[in-house]
C-alpha cells in the first residue's frame, strides 16, 4: 500500500482563498492522503467554508483553536493529530499542482530522503501569475540551509516514519525554517531538491517577504531565540544571511515570461 501523506493546512479568516486550496489537495493524482485543517479562531467565512468539505470527504479532519493561537502552534496541533507516513504543509492561500504528491513521494522514495523539496510559481491575490518560478536547489545541507531559507514550505515534505514527528517552535514569523532545519539535521543527510515547479505560492501585499526591515527582524530571531546562538554568533550569522539571500538566492528566482 502508498504511505500515507498527512497534508498540515492552518487557517485564519482564509475565506478568499481556503476553497481553491482544498480544490487543489482533491486534484492530487496521488489519492492516499489525510488533510488536517486547523482553524486559528476565524471571525470570517472561513468555518462554513470548509466544513462543507469535512461532511464530505472522512480523510478531511477540522481541529479549531481556543484561542489566536498563531501558525505555529496551530501547524503543531495538526502534526501531532496526523497518522500518515509523510507529513506536508500548504498554507491557507496556496495552490499545489495535481502531481505534486506523486512526483514527491517517488522522489522520497526511489531516493532514500528523508527530507524534499521542490520549485514553485509564484501569483499574486487575484491567482494570476507572476511570471516569476523559484527554483530548488538540487540539493540542501544543513550548513547552507543555515545561510537563509532556501526551502518553500508549501514544497516541503518529511518522513515521519523515519524522523518522527518534527513541530515548530512557538516563535512569530519563519517557524518554517527551523523546522526544516531539525527536520535535515536529524535526517543526517541533505534535503533533496525537486526541479520541477509543484506548487504556485501566493505573494500577499501584507506577507513579510515584501517588508524587508522585517524580514531581518525576525530572520534574526531564528539565530538568536530559535537556534539559541550567542548575539555575537546571531549578528554574524545575519551578516551571512544578507549576502545569502540577496545575492546568492535571489539567482534562483527567474523569470518565466517569453
Amino acid at each position: 500500500m502508498k504511505p500515507l501523506v498527512s497534508i498540515i493546512t492552518p487557517m485564519y479568516n482564509s475565506e478568499a482563498f481556503i476553497d481553491q486550496t482544498i480544490k487543489s489537495i482533491l486534484c492530487q493524482t496521488y489519492t492516499n492522503w489525510e488533510l488536517w485543517l486547523i482553524d486559528d479562531c476565524s471571525t470570517d467565512n472561513t468555518i462554513a467554508l470548509v466544513t462543507k468539505y469535512v461532511a464530505m470527504h472522512d480523510n478531511i479532519q477540522l481541529l479549531s483553536n481556543t484561542t489566536n493561537a498563531g501558525a505555529a502552534i496551530s501547524r503543531n496541533k495538526g502534526i501531532e493529530a496526523s497518522q500518515g507516513d509523510f507529513i506536508a504543509f500548504l498554507d491557507a492561500d496556496d495552490l499545489w499542482m495535481h502531481n505534486k504528491l506523486e512526483i514527491q513521494v517517488n522522489v522520497m522514495l526511489t531516493q532514500n530522503c528523508d527530507v524534499s523539496f521542490s520549485s514553485y510559481k509564484q501569483i499574486n491575490e487575484a491567482g494570476q501569475s507572476l511570471n516569476k518560478l523559484v527554483k530548488a536547489l538540487p540539493q540542501l545541507s544543513y550548513k547552507k540551509y543555515l545561510k537563509t531559507n532556501y526551502i518553500g514550505n508549501l514544497t516541503g515534505m518529511y518522513n515521519a516514519k523515519a524522523l518522527g514527528k518534527i513541530t515548530a517552535p512557538n516563535l512569530r514569523k519563519r517557524q518554517d525554517w527551523l523546522l526544516w532545519l531539525s527536520a535535515i539535521k536529524k535526517s543526517g543527510k541533505p534535503a533533496l531538491g525537486v526541479q520541477e515547479p509543484l506548487a504556485y505560492y501566493r505573494v500577499r501585499s501584507n506577507s513579510i517577504s515584501s517588508n524587508k526591515l522585517e524580514l531581518l527582524k525576525h530572520n534574526y530571531w531564528v539565530y538568536k531565540k530559535g537556534l539559541g546562538f550567542s548575539t555575537i554568533k546571531s549578528i554574524y550569522s545575519m551578516v551571512i544571511f544578507i549576502y545569502e539571500h540577496f545575492f546568492v538566492k535571489s539567482r534562483l528566482i527567474v523569470s518565466t515570461k517569453q
